[in-house]
């Protein structure tokens, strides 16, 4: 911040503010902490204006300009509320609200499912000013056991197509028809598990109204307790995504990317994203299992449990020859982890028999 009018300052709210080239309005103004709502917006994807509702007056432009669209120029004076502006982003909610069949959606749904609703609220727009037609048809047919499809709280922000293309490269999702006739699709307009999806998430934590929704996360929407987010890091490979995990007490209720994690940038697999399954399953094991003389599994000590290990890696090799030993290492596990295998491989057992099944 600064009163010198250098060649990158502008007018932001009758206070003077630095930009960077490049930047557009609406980045100058969230880094000087000014709140502009958007409803197309996500920071990992390319501006889109569709929505409108993060115009800003520009003083020498006679209409309001999008924000996200509109590159921050030296000497701009700028206002980004009050006014016609907050009137414009009211009548702009009510009509997308009145599209909507539920504006108020289970949280569980999403990372961003909550913004439609929380914008409604924070602008006082009513549901029923410009009740009508509404758009979007639902697949409760797509039998797939992750991404509720329920296009009838859909609002044609397209960033579930942009993420898709944009982030994750599979571009499954595309958009047919157009106005009240708009609906989210895959090829053919089939079902997502005979399309280019990869069930990665990214569309559903991306959504502001709940419209892909996550099946695994609501399935336990009933689960009693306050939901709880811990910060972690997913265990299924050596990439090290960030996650945050939702919990009720003792009970995982789903899974969020992180968006600040500096892996991931709240990317997941369909891993990390859905397969938390395992950790209440009632067949998973709670302690070490060794076969005792009779050949049958009995519980046992970590200690016991590896001395068994040990020795029967040594019985081999003194039995059949250090070459009788080989490894195979996760092609995804950290390197700390696959030099520890190396180094047991051929330091403690001898042998250079040792592979990972990364392939190019």
């Amino acid at each position: 911040m600064t009163n010198d009018p250098s060649p990158h300052t502008l007018v932001l709210d009758g206070e003077t503010v630095s930009f960077r080239p490049g930047e557009t309005l609406f980045e100058v103004a969230e880094r000087h902490h000014r709140e502009i709502p958007t409803l197309c917006y996500d920071d990992r994807l390319e501006p889109f204006g569709g929505c409108r509702l993060c115009i800003v007056d520009v003083e020498g432009i006679r209409n309001p300009v999008a924000s996200c669209t509109t590159e921050a120029q030296p000497g701009m004076r700028v206002t980004t509320s009050g006014g016609s502006i907050d009137l414009h982003r009211r009548v702009l909610l009510e009509m997308v609200a009145s599209e909507q069949r539920d504006v108020e959606v289970d949280p569980l749904s999403g990372y961003a499912s909550q913004e439609l609703g929380d914008l409604v609220e924070r602008y006082d727009a009513g549901t029923g000013r410009f009740a009508g037609a509404r758009s979007g048809t639902s697949r409760p047919d797509d039998p797939n056991p992750f991404i509720l499809r329920d296009y009838e709280n859909c609002i044609s922000c397209y960033r579930c197509v942009r993420v898709c293309a944009e982030q994750e490269g599979d571009y499954a999702i595309s958009v047919k028809n157009r106005g009240f006739d708009t609906q989210i699709t895959v090829e053919f307009d089939g079902i997502l598990k005979d399309s280019s999806c990869t069930f990665c998430g990214q569309c559903v934590q991306t959504c502001p109204t709940g419209a892909l929704a996550d099946l695994k996360a609501l399935a336990k929407k009933d689960v009693p307790g306050e939901t709880k987010k811990t910060r972690t890091i997913c265990t299924y490979c050596g990439v090290g995504c960030s996650i945050d995990v939702l919990s009720r007490d003792d009970r995982i209720v789903g899974i969020h990317p992180a968006m600040d994690g500096p892996a991931n940038e709240g990317a997941l697999c369909v891993k990390g994203q859905f397969a938390f399954d395992f950790v209440h399953h009632p067949d998973r094991l709670q302690t070490p299992l060794v076969r005792d003389d009779h050949g049958n599994l009995v519980p046992a000590s970590w200690d016991d449990a590896l001395d068994k290990a040990a020795a029967g890696l040594l019985a081999a090799v003194n039995d059949h020859g250090r070459h009788s030993v080989y490894a195979v290492a996760s092609g995804r596990a950290p390197n700390e982890a696959a030099f520890t295998m190396q180094k047991l491989v051929r330091a403690g057992l001898g042998t250079s028999y040792i592979d990972n099944c990364s392939r190019a």
